[in-house]
């Protein structure tokens, strides 16, 4: 196991575990040394949703937060499946997330920040930042709170 896999497992969250496919499309596509991510929910080890719901009328900012870190996480279980090892990334280079808001919601840059210091916590600061973007949406599949997917670089 790599130390950033190790890392991930101190976090709490499992790596020997990944989401699976719930409609008609690749989880993981890789073309050339870019690894495209699907969008991924907030689905816990046991194939549970963790959170559900509007931010912030039915799911506070910190569920909001952890839900996001945990949907990361869904997306570094994701690449390594794919790949091997999470060793394998050189650089993150976009993350999209997408929050479940009430219409009056203007902080989804906050919430996607759980993901973000995921992203730094498990693949470091020079690794895991890259550009982002955070936006409110009427709702998500499943009725999840939030939603995430990226696209990295991998090494050769």
């Amino acid at each position: 196991m790599s130390e950033r896999e190790k890392k991930l497992e101190q976090l709490g969250y499992r790596v020997d575990w990944a989401p699976g496919a719930g409609a008609i499309y690749k989880p993981v596509v890789i073309v050339d040394r870019m690894a495209y991510v699907s969008g991924c929910v907030p689905f816990e080890g046991d194939g549970k949703l963790f959170s559900r719901g509007k931010v912030s009328s039915q799911v506070m900012m910190d569920i909001a937060k952890k839900a996001a870190a945990l949907c990361a996480a869904n997306v570094l279980r994701l690449v390594k499946r794919e790949v091997g090892s999470l060793d394998r990334v050189e650089r993150m280079v976009k993350v999209l997330g997408f929050v479940n808001s009430d219409p009056d919601f203007i902080e989804q840059h906050l919430v996607i920040n759980g993901a973000s210091q995921l992203f730094v916590d498990v693949l470091g600061p020079d690794v895991g930042v890259g550009a982002r973007s955070a936006v409110g949406m009427a709702s998500l599949p499943l009725g999840a709170s939030v939603e995430v997917e990226a696209i990295l670089r991998l090494k050769d």
